[in-house]
């Protein structure tokens, strides 16, 4: 990793936390330049403005997820855990995705468009090969189970899991979670 990657990496996992906490409004591009010991200048310069580094914030943890949680076609159900598994892991994500709704209003794709995403190409071919119900359309059966797996995350309404949570809560949890993810998009 060159000087610059390694810059951005740090601007981006200080942000991260920044963010997170305060939201793009209450962020100080300050404290984000000095916990990454990056000139406020330099990060201009990469990124442009606070809420253009919100955004490459949003975008990475996205990817850090996707890359924590891959989708193999024949087993929703194990993905629905591993994004269980990541949420838990990565609370920060959750929190971003709450703050952007929060001070922005989304319409649409948030990411990716839904047909170019791999993970609903991913599910159409499992669809396709008869492990996912083929009725259901691909973004919405991605939607639903990305929505299950976060029952428990920060932004649930019911209750919010932490790692501190007894492993038993959590190995129930996930047996819940598979279950019905398995019983939701069987064909």
């Amino acid at each position: 990793m060159d000087k610059g990657q390694a810059s951005r990496r740090r601007l981006l996992d200080a942000a991260a936390v920044e963010f997170a906490a305060h939201g793009i409004a209450g962020a100080r591009v300050d404290r984000v330049s000095a916990d990454a010991k990056v000139s406020k200048a330099q990060m201009y310069a990469y990124y442009g403005s606070k809420e253009a580094l919100f955004d490459a914030v949003l975008s990475d943890q996205v990817e850090g997820i996707l890359d924590a949680a891959p989708l193999t076609p024949d087993d929703l159900p194990g993905y629905a855990v591993r994004l269980y598994d990541a949420y838990l892991a990565h609370p920060q994500l959750v929190r971003l995705a709450t703050w952007a709704r929060l001070e922005r209003t989304p319409a649409g794709y948030l990411f990716t468009e839904a047909d170019e995403s791999p993970k609903i190409q991913a599910i159409t071919r499992a669809q396709d090969s008869g492990h996912i119900d083929p009725t259901l359309p691909a973004a919405d059966v991605h939607s639903m189970v990305i929505a299950m797996a976060m029952t428990w995350s920060p932004a649930g309404l019911t209750y919010a899991a932490t790692t501190a949570d007894p492993g038993a809560d959590h190995d129930r949890r996930r047996t819940s979670l598979a279950l019905a993810v398995r019983r939701a998009f069987r064909p």
